[in-house]
């Protein structure tokens, strides 16, 4: 399995996004500049110029239309996929580190960062149509967690948050009521109702975005959680962690299904839509192999069966921990990302799909 090396980045990968139809692939670094790559050749397609420190994540509308980036330098933008133009700027006053659009991408959920006396949060953005009529301000802003807040994606139709980070708890929120109340309002601003019915409903409704469910000390990760990923169908979603595992949990209970136990810290956990297999990828921290057994760098790409649990093949190559992965929608190709600024990808030999434990 020869891979194509595609060097764009001048600083270490942070994420890996593909479009829907699986024939874009959009990565971010530390060097400010999103990249499109052609996901078939790895051909470099473009940049997406304008922010100014580390790019930490992205997410891509269902129509490949529009790229969302969370940066460093305290905002989010979206962009148009095939100009590059900036359509719009979110501005916080701490750093974007995670982006998710929802299903029907007319939400966004953003997290900021702990930072100075700020703690860490969660921004729901309405995205319009026309980006003419964008705002910038949150429909709704959920705080709470300690520490850093790594992912937050949408759960199940839009009904719920998932979020993990530096305090190793994974959390569920709610977000029904607050979207049945943000329609509510928005109705009621075009009928008679008086401004007392509005200023009640939006208290008793507008105001959640409670927690509904965290994970326990017994089941959950013991370290900080690096990446979060849904399957395909949204039904079960994958975490890694510094722990040296990773673990699938179900999309609205919560449950442990599976654990996945590697040698090396997890920065990065992909799923195959079509076999049943996961991908995990990390390794130690360059400064941390020198004082170690020569061996403990581990840079590879390591595949595990999904039901078994089981250990059945790697990817080598990065020279550095690996800081990212994905999958194509297709499952015949994934992609890696490293601290040494290089994209793998990797398109599967036909003996992979007739691999048995």
């Amino acid at each position: 399995m020869r891979p194509i090396l595609m060097k764009g980045h001048e600083r270490p990968l942070t994420f890996l996004k593909y479009n829907r139809d699986g024939d874009l692939l959009f990565s971010c670094a530390k060097d400010h500049n999103p990249t499109v790559w052609f996901a078939d050749n790895g051909e470099r397609l473009g940049t997406y110029r304008g922010h100014n420190g580390a790019v930490w994540c992205c997410d891509v509308t269902r129509d490949s239309g529009r790229l969302i980036t969370g940066s460093a330098d305290q905002t989010a933008k979206l962009w148009n996929v095939q100009t590059g133009q900036q359509l719009f700027t979110f501005n916080f006053d701490s750093p974007a580190k995670s982006v998710d659009f929802s299903v029907g991408d007319k939400l966004a959920v953003i997290t900021t960062d702990p930072f100075m006396e700020l703690s860490s949060a969660i921004h729901i953005k309405r995205i319009a149509k026309d980006p003419a009529d964008q705002i910038g301000e949150s429909v709704r802003v959920i705080k709470g967690p300690q520490g850093r807040i790594n992912r937050a994606v949408w759960g199940p139709l839009n009904q719920t948050i998932i979020s993990g980070g530096e305090d190793s708890i994974l959390r569920i929120w709610d977000t029904e009521a607050f979207l049945l109340s943000y329609i509510f309002i928005y109705v009621a601003t075009l009928t008679i109702i008086s401004s007392t019915t509005i200023i009640s409903f939006y208290f008793t409704y507008l105001q959640t975005g409670k927690l509904l469910k965290e994970t326990d000390k017994e089941s959950g990760h013991k370290k900080t959680i690096t990446s979060l990923v849904k399957s395909a169908d949204g039904s079960h979603f994958l975490t890694g962690s510094l722990d040296k595992s990773a673990k699938l949990w179900d999309s609205r209970t919560l449950t442990l299904i599976k654990t996945y136990v590697t040698g090396s810290p997890v920065n990065g956990v992909a799923m195959s839509p079509l076999l049943d297999h996961v991908v995990l990828g990390g390794g130690q921290e360059a400064s941390a192999v020198t004082t170690t057994d020569h061996r403990a760098g581990k840079f590879e790409a390591k595949f595990y069966d999904k039901i078994l649990q089981e250990e059945i093949g790697g990817v080598k190559g990065h020279f550095g921990p690996i800081n990212a992965l994905a999958f194509n929608p297709d499952g015949k190709s994934f992609s890696s990302g490293g601290e040494d600024g290089y994209v793998r990808l990797h398109h599967f030999d036909p003996e992979y799909f007739n691999i048995k434990i």
